[in-house]
Formats: C-alpha cells, sequence, structure tokens
C-alpha cells in the first residue's frame, strides 16, 4: 500500500468518508491483489499493468468510487452513472460499502483489460 494514499484516507475531514474510502480500498485489494496505488488528479487511483482500475473521489456529501473498464460488464440497474467506459457508485452518509457487489466488479472490470 502506498502510504500517500493512506496519508489521503487519514486527513479526510470527515470520519464517514475515511472509514467508506479505507473500506473501497480494501475492496480494491481483495478483487486485484497486487494492485499498485498512487495520489493522482488528488485522489486516489488504483492501477494494474499501467493501466487505471478504479479511483475514488470525496465531496462534501459524497464518496464516489469510480471503476473503469466497464464496457461489456452487467451492472445492476440504478447504483452506478457514468459512460459505458467507466462507472460510478456515489456512497453517502451512513451508506456502507457493498463489499459481495463490488469485488466480483472491480475484478471482472480488471480481467478486460
Amino acid at each position: 500500500m502506498n502510504q500517500e494514499v493512506t496519508d489521503f484516507i487519514d486527513a479526510l475531514p470527515e470520519s464517514w468518508h475515511a472509514e467508506l474510502s479505507a473500506a473501497l480500498r480494501d475492496v480494491v485489494h481483495r478483487a486485484i491483489p497486487d494492485v499498485q496505488e498512487r495520489i493522482q488528479y488528488k485522489k486516489p487511483h488504483f492501477l494494474k499493468n499501467g493501466k487505471y482500475a478504479a479511483a475514488i473521489s470525496t465531496s462534501k456529501d459524497a464518496v464516489s468510487f469510480i471503476i473503469f473498464n466497464t464496457t461489456g460488464l452487467t451492472l445492476p440497474d440504478g447504483l452506478f452513472e457514468g459512460p459505458p467506459e467507466r462507472k460510478t457508485i456515489k456512497l453517502k452518509r451512513g451508506q456502507s460499502v457493498d463489499a459481495d457487489l463490488l469485488i466480483p466488479l472491480v475484478s471482472e472490470a480488471f480481467r478486460a483489460l
């Protein structure tokens, strides 16, 4: 794990932002065990073989989780938004990360590379 990503998560202003971001980071590591992390564009990005797999972005009201390479994936209706090649799920205060849903999606999206 990259210390810059750890520092980013630790410095988030709201504890729920940090909790969701840490859980999403864990999802990526469980889906792609040897994924690489870095801060790019002021947010955590996760890469495999130099290609984007996922990213985490925070705003005042949500923690967004972006999955790249989603063209061709079957996604649950109503949970994700965005263009065919990348999808975003927004988690708000009080919500939790559904690892059982996300891990297979991240894993499948990466296999498509």
